[in-house]
């Protein structure tokens, strides 16, 4: 796999194969791999991913050594049942839909993810184990991208020289904010000061690519503040950034959080700081903010390639395009997600139950964690499809005559300026249309 050039293929395919009724989605073993590391030293209020931290992240009785253990039992498992399906990665594949296709390879891995959580807080030789227990098992292309997500304070950034011999070739930082004030208003440990000297340490270290996180409307936060925050960020010259709207949403309205939930309980903490901040934020000037991103970053040379991420050019991140392209990847870790094609699957949430599932004892064998699966039917995954397909730029290929329900559905988008059709007939989202961009998914469900 590689950045995409054009309109996903697989998107194309399956609109102008299936239709809105469409068949059943096609499973493929995985391309890419996410390994999701949950801890922190810190617990961010308004952080809605698997996180544990404080005594079990550092000191005499952390649980990072067991983890590490249950992870690379359930790397085996899972490696294990995907050799069982289709082979070894780059033997001849096993899959009954390579049957009928003479020389059909299990590809090997084109991207690792290390997520988090916090996975620069792990020791570099467990990162390096990792990386070779991965490659053994599931393949890693000779160009994959390894990317590991790192926190740019100094006791958690990690040592680059040491992430980029153990195999790290992308660096993603979770800055936040270049502005000391929100920064501490958001519970972040880290000063704007630490965020350059990562980027530079990434850099000394030869790491290919660099990316920074950054959240707009920040609570008390300003158009102002906001374009210092970029003109400070585009001043360490990253080859990447990821900007996204602070979301302070309830995981456990949402139903998400139960025994197989992939997600945990909100605390009291966390959610008495949400309701305290939600107030200070607005829709308008959140917008405002999108936009004028949208126009400096375009001005220093990073093109907008997903809704919430501009690159320059060559650094667009494989493994994220990998889920908007709807292809496959496998997951391990709490709370982690992986999609086989067909069905969508996550380990849930709670790190006890993940270790105690993956840890011999003298009555069984380890097994697989719990959690759970959504299994999809054709039409869905034709929607889906579509919608992923009009995140990027690529946007979704020029109509056939099967997609008449898309061109039925995205009629008014076209009509409010949502979307446009570019030259070559693709259509795309507008910047209007990216900032209402659940209006437009609606319309394809």
């Amino acid at each position: 796999m590689s950045p995409a050039a054009s309109a996903d293929p697989a998107a194309a395919e399956l609109v102008e194969g299936s239709g809105a009724a469409g068949d059943a989605p096609a499973e493929a073993p995985p391309v890419a791999l996410y390994v999701h590391v949950p801890f922190c030293v810190s617990h961010c209020p308004y952080c809605d991913f698997v996180v544990v931290s404080g005594r079990e992240a550092r000191g005499p009785v952390n649980r990072i050594g067991a983890f590490l253990d249950a992870l690379e039992v359930e790397l085996e498992l899972r490696a294990a049942a995907l050799d069982a399906r289709w082979g070894r990665p780059g033997a001849p594949s096993a899959g009954a839909e390579a049957a009928s296709l003479p020389g059909t390879h299990r590809p090997v891995l084109d991207s690792l993810y290390l997520g988090g959580g916090t996975p620069s807080l792990l020791p570099p030789t467990a990162i390096a184990r990792l990386i070779a227990v991965v490659r053994h098992r599931f393949g890693l292309a000779p160009d994959a991208e390894v990317t590991l997500e790192a926190n740019p304070g100094p006791d958690e950034r990690g040592d680059a020289g040491a992430l980029h011999e153990a195999g790290v070739t992308r660096l993603s930082i979770g800055a936040q904010s270049l502005e000391a004030a929100e920064l501490r208003a958001l519970g972040r440990r880290h000063t704007p000061a630490d965020v350059g000297a990562t980027v530079d340490a990434a850099r000394a270290a030869g790491i290919h690519s660099v990316s920074l996180d950054l959240l707009y409307d920040i609570p008390g936060s300003s158009l102002q503040t906001w374009a210092r925050t970029l003109d400070a960020a585009l001043r360490l010259e990253p080859d990447h950034l990821s900007l996204y709207a602070l979301t302070l949403d309830d995981p456990d309205a949402e139903g998400i959080t139960g025994s197989g939930g992939d997600h945990l309980p909100l605390r009291p903490g966390p959610r008495r700081w949400r309701e305290r901040a939600r107030p200070g934020q607005d829709d308008d000037r959140a917008a405002a903010m999108y936009e004028v991103a949208d126009l400096r970053l375009a001005a220093a040379g990073f093109a907008w390639y997903e809704i919430s991420n501009w690159a320059r050019p060559g650094h667009r991140s494989r493994h994220n395009l990998a889920y908007w392209q709807r292809l496959t990847y496998e997951a391990v870790g709490p709370g982690a997600h992986a999609f086989d094609g067909r069905t969508r699957r996550w380990n849930a949430a709670r790190l006890d139950r993940y270790l105690e599932a993956l840890r011999p004892t003298t009555e069984r064998s380890p097994k697989l964690p719990p959690g759970g699966e959504e299994r999809l039917d054709g039409a869905t995954a034709v929607a889906e499809s579509a919608i992923l397909a009009l995140r990027t730029s690529d946007g979704l290929p020029a109509s056939t005559p099967a997609d008449a329900w898309v061109e039925e559905r995205c009629a008014e988008p076209l009509r409010q300026g949502l979307l446009e059709r570019v030259p070559d007939g693709r259509l795309v989202l507008t910047v209007r249309g990216r900032l209402l961009s659940n209006e437009v998914f609606g319309r394809l469900l």
